[in-house]
């Protein structure tokens, strides 16, 4: 469970909710026309201009922001290292063993690829490639929500429009004009809350969460590449390392004075 997804949307909900009940109570900021004109409005709009299977698939998308799957890369830096060593002691076969204990497809792929002595250069393009595949994937899912963002406040301004058109209509009753614009404006309200803690928070994260897998995954291939060359382990942590920013490699620094032997 990704817990800054769910504390800064729940917080984001209370925040707004106490600051209203201050001042008044919640239900004068409920409305369902509203609701109905924003959500609705969005979900149509962005269906005219994405297909429905990139709009179901959303739903898969909604659990990477959910769920923390990313992998930390000090890990599968620890993770190659060891691979490395393996395959200096005792060959790249020995590598094969390792494909059951290895839960990442991508390196999964990454080993099959050099145990069955692919060239080099293969190897590189084939995974990048995939890194490739994976990030347009992961850029519909982005410019899905970024449009949700942009056309929530857009549908509550028609909605406020809608309600100011229905409040003129009765402009000879002096008492409707008060709680008559309040209700236009709520729409308004709906659509920029939507918009600015879910729809671009999420594609936000989304992009985040892309860059992070992807960053992960090229220091695979690097790792990959210098175990096929037979690069010793500690060279192999090296190549790896210079993809870390400066307080991730201080972390590494630490974990290897503790102990870890890196060739």
């Amino acid at each position: 469970m990704d817990r800054s997804t769910v504390i800064g949307i729940i917080s984001g909900f209370l925040v707004i909710a106490i600051g209203i009940s201050i001042e008044g109570p919640l239900s004068t900021f409920w409305s369902l026309a509203s609701i109905l004109i924003v959500l609705g409005g969005t979900i149509c709009s962005t269906l005219v201009k994405f297909s429905l299977e990139q709009v179901y698939g959303v739903k898969k998308i909604v659990k990477i922001v959910f769920l923390d799957v990313s992998q930390e890369p000090l890990e599968v830096i620890s993770k190659m290292v060891d691979l490395a060593a393996k395959a200096r002691r005792e060959g790249l076969l020995a590598l094969d063993n390792a494909l059951e204990d290895t839960q990442d497809e991508f390196l999964k792929k990454g080993i099959q690829l050099i145990v069955d002595g692919t060239d080099p250069d293969l190897v590189r393009s084939i995974m990048e490639t995939d890194i490739v595949i994976t990030e347009e994937r992961h850029k519909i899912g982005i410019d899905i929500f970024s449009t949700m963002g942009a056309l929530a406040p857009a549908y509550g301004m028609i909605g406020t429009l809608i309600g100011l058109i229905l409040m003129l209509r009765d402009l000879n009753n002096p008492d409707a004009l008060g709680p008559g614009m309040a209700v236009a404006l709520i729409t308004t309200f709906y659509g920029a809350l939507l918009a600015n803690l879910i729809f671009n928070p999420i594609a936000g994260k989304l992009k985040n969460k892309s860059n992070e897998e992807s960053l992960v995954k090229e220091i695979i291939i690097e790792g990959i590449l210098s175990i096929q060359a037979g690069e010793n382990p500690r060279i192999v942590a090296e190549k790896m390392k210079s993809y870390l920013h400066p307080k991730q490699k201080e972390l590494l620094e630490e974990r290897r004075k503790r102990g870890y032997n890196y060739g």
